[in-house]
């Protein structure tokens, strides 16, 4: 593989796994399961069932097993963070007169009213207990532009930074762009021709018109428009901009992406590449190992000191350790050195784990100013690789540092694992001390009420504390109420599981 930043795609049955390298590391993992494709980027015709006034949003049935989330503010004007959500690797800038525009002018109530059929495009997936979120502005997607039906505006991603280039590209858009429609130049515009942004347009154009023309036939719940797969969206979105190669191993899918590239982006065809080696595609880049780590708590740091990373529903938790760096200077130093090897690991992990929502990193303590700072400004600097948003807040004088981060899908961890189901993902069971003298505590109750006889059937592992360690105790509570105590083992039951029978 010759590229720097590359696309593999493994393929296996029903499900397929892509990681973004760049110069030769894996920053970002995508799994997709047939049984659970992305919805985001799919257009359907909704039904409202419910509005909420005092949350200013409504339910819309979209014909899954839960009901969309629509905001007022994505019926209204407010479709900046819509755009974030679909397309992470863009920053676009000419939008910002639309930014809360008419937010408090109008109620939800005032909008919509239930049983009304409305055209919505899902902008996040469902996460958790949570259904998808959608929005009313639709926003077609193609390789160097993005179409917005009714939205008469042009906007042009930030990551283009020439301001020649930038004009060159508004100039000719301005120029394509039908009545009554507005424009995204996408990162990959960049020296585009304008037969390029022509050809693009006119392919976005000819999909609006299908889609309008099958949302007149269908009735409210329908899927009208279903956006390309995982493998394909990484080709439209990625190739070029943010990836110099694509390399699969499977024939069938290689087949499939030479084709739609051809059509589509023929200047692509000679980066897709059919992975033909003996072992397999993730074992042979070093993927395999980096998915491991990243599903673990515990991520060792080169100079000895490690971070733990914590998910909980509403947030995910990084803490910063020393561990067995002890350093060759003064204290403080040796904290400074640990912390800005951490905020590498950190910006790493935040990326590859796909860490959203609210997360809250716990450094070392510093007691100089200017250190806290240095480590502030250095976390900052590593998250700009980040394709998703993020804000962070200013490191305190404990050493805390709060940051947001767009939560566009659903963690690594929380794609590949479940909670376990003997501790229900607390990550800790009880005991078998202390279910020990629980179990004795609930004897002894019985005992006072009158019970001669006690069966206890618990865990194995509990019943031979019950049987050896602990048992002058219930020898005690036989001698002290006359009651006879039998002890059964059980294998089949949940360690923190047993049961007491009063005879």
């Amino acid at each position: 593989m010759t590229g720097v930043n590359s696309i593999l795609v493994n393929v296996t049955g029903q499900e397929t796994r892509l990681a973004l390298l760049e110069n030769g590391q894996v920053v970002e993992v995508y799994v997709e399961r047939r049984k659970y494709a992305s919805l985001a980027g799919n257009i359907y015709k909704g039904k409202v069932l419910r509005i909420l006034p005092g949350m200013r949003s409504a339910f819309v049935d979209i014909g899954l097993e839960k009901a969309a989330f629509l905001y007022v503010a994505d019926i209204r004007t407010d479709i900046m963070e819509d755009y974030a959500l679909m397309f992470e690797d863009e920053n676009f800038t000419g939008l910002d007169f639309l930014h809360g525009k008419g937010r408090h002018e109008l109620q939800i109530d005032e909008l919509l009213h239930e049983g009304q059929e409305i055209l919505v495009q899902a902008s996040k997936n469902p996460i958790g207990g949570k259904g998808a979120r959608v929005t009313s502005y639709i926003t077609l997607p193609g390789r160097y532009l993005v179409l917005m039906p009714n939205i008469e505006h042009v906007g042009i991603s930030r990551r283009i930074s020439d301001e020649l280039e930038r004009f060159r590209l508004k100039e000719i858009v301005e120029e394509i762009r039908p009545m009554g429609f507005g424009l995204i130049v996408r990162t990959a515009s960049e020296a585009a021709s304008r037969d390029d942004l022509q050809k693009d347009l006119e392919f976005l154009m000819r999909l609006w018109g299908s889609i309008l023309k099958k949302n007149e036939k269908s009735g409210a719940p329908a899927l009208i428009y279903s956006d390309l797969d995982l493998v394909l969206r990484s080709v439209r979105d990625l190739m070029g901009s943010g990836a110099d190669e694509m390399v699969l191993d499977s024939a069938h899918r290689y087949l499939e992406v030479k084709n739609f590239v051809q059509n589509y982006f023929p200047k692509l065809l000679d980066k897709i590449t059919l992975y033909d080696g003996d072992e397999p595609l993730f074992e042979s880049y070093g993927i395999e190992a980096d998915i491991s780590r990243a599903l673990g708590r515990k991520v060792w740091l080169k100079s000895g000191g490690y971070i733990v990373v914590d998910q909980t529903e509403a947030m995910s938790v990084i803490d910063v350790n020393t561990g067995k760096y002890v350093g060759k200077q003064d204290l403080e130093d040796t904290i400074l050195r640990t912390n800005l090897e951490a905020v590498k690991e950190i910006a790493y992990q935040i990326r590859l784990r796909n860490l959203g929502g609210i997360i809250i990193v716990d450094f070392i303590d510093m007691e100089k100013p200017d250190n806290r700072q240095k480590v502030f400004g250095a976390l900052q600097e590593a998250m700009k690789k980040d394709r998703t948003r993020s804000t962070i807040s200013q490191i305190t004088e404990l050493g805390l540092i709060q940051m947001t981060r767009k939560r566009v899908r659903e963690s690594l961890l929380r794609t590949l694992l479940e909670p376990c189901p003997y501790c229900e993902g607390k990550g800790t069971i009880k005991s078998v001390t202390t279910l020990c003298y629980e179990i004795f505590r609930n004897a002894e109750r019985l005992a006072k009420h009158g019970s001669r006889r006690v069966v206890i059937t618990a865990h194995p592992s509990v019943a031979e504390i019950l049987l050896d360690e602990e048992r002058q105790w219930l020898e005690e509570i036989e001698n002290t109420y006359g009651m006879k105590v039998t002890i059964n083992e059980n294998p089949a039951l949940h360690q923190e599981n047993y049961e007491i029978t009063a005879l």
